[in-house]
């Protein structure tokens, strides 16, 4: 099935000389509204909140797709040296970096559970220092234009529950990452349910891009999940329960 995949990851950074994490705001320069192109080809990078995010270009094939993400990768490591590009997904970052304007403004826009088919709540954690970073993906397809709520459900079993199993940051899940969170895009969604842990290993992206179009052909086959299965990802992927992921998958023989 032909489909276009992108993301718009973010990632924090931590300063190689002091060994702690520092805010990303006044570093690269950008907005969600205006974002800074890094080429002629549609890669983007960007200050959101404390991260850094970067937007590829969408792609056609998972060579194409691993291309985009290693181009910004490289790029954000080359214009920032001083800083490494840290794996964690989710970090209490000290109150020192936490003291300007952006630092405390939280998601744009609200997103949605394909689930309950209603508007995720506001997050909200106990620890107010709390960040996190989403490795979101977007998927551009007829399909997902015409089924979205059952694109994403597909998306929660080929790629949320196995990722239960791959990603060991379960930190992040009390701000984002809830089961089924996605937003409708024209082309599309963008599935939110994931961190950003996959973005950093080429298997990892191999693996996103395969789950994406896993997803799509199931429900381009006519593939339904009942409702009973649906209760079982949901808590898999919110508890990060890696039972229920293994369960699921041989279930699905995924």
């Amino acid at each position: 099935m032909k489909f276009m995949i992108g993301c718009d990851p973010e990632v924090f950074l931590k300063s190689k000389k002091y060994g702690h994490y520092t805010s990303a705001v006044g570093l690269i320069g950008g907005s969600k509204h205006k974002p800074l192109a890094i080429d002629k080809d549609g890669h983007f990078i960007l200050e959101d909140n404390v991260a850094v995010e970067f937007n590829t270009k969408p792609a056609e094939d998972v060579q194409s797709f691993r291309s985009s993400i290693h181009k910004v990768l490289d790029h954000l490591r080359g214009i920032l040296p001083e800083y490494e590009l840290d794996k964690a997904s989710a970090v209490s970052f000290p109150e020192a970096e936490l003291q300007t304007p952006e630092a405390q403004e939280f998601g744009c826009e609200p997103d949605y559970n394909a689930w309950t088919k209603s508007k995720n709540p506001k997050p909200q954690a106990a620890d107010e220092n709390l960040r996190s970073c989403g490795g979101h993906i977007h998927v551009g397809s007829d399909i997902a234009i015409n089924s979205p709520i059952d694109v994403i459900r597909a998306c929660d079993l080929f790629l949320g529950v196995p990722s239960v199993a791959m990603d060991h940051g379960t930190l992040r899940r009390k701000l984002y990452g809830k089961a089924g969170s996605f937003r409708i895009k024209p082309y599309g969604v963008e599935y939110r349910t994931l961190s950003n842990f996959w973005i950093f290993d080429d298997t990892f992206i191999d693996w996103a891009y395969q789950g994406t179009q896993a997803a799509l052909n199931f429900v381009a086959n006519g593939g339904k999940i009942p409702e009973a299965d649906g209760f079982l990802i949901q808590r898999c992927i919110n508890t990060s329960n890696v039972e229920d992921a293994r369960h699921i998958q041989n279930l699905y023989g995924i």
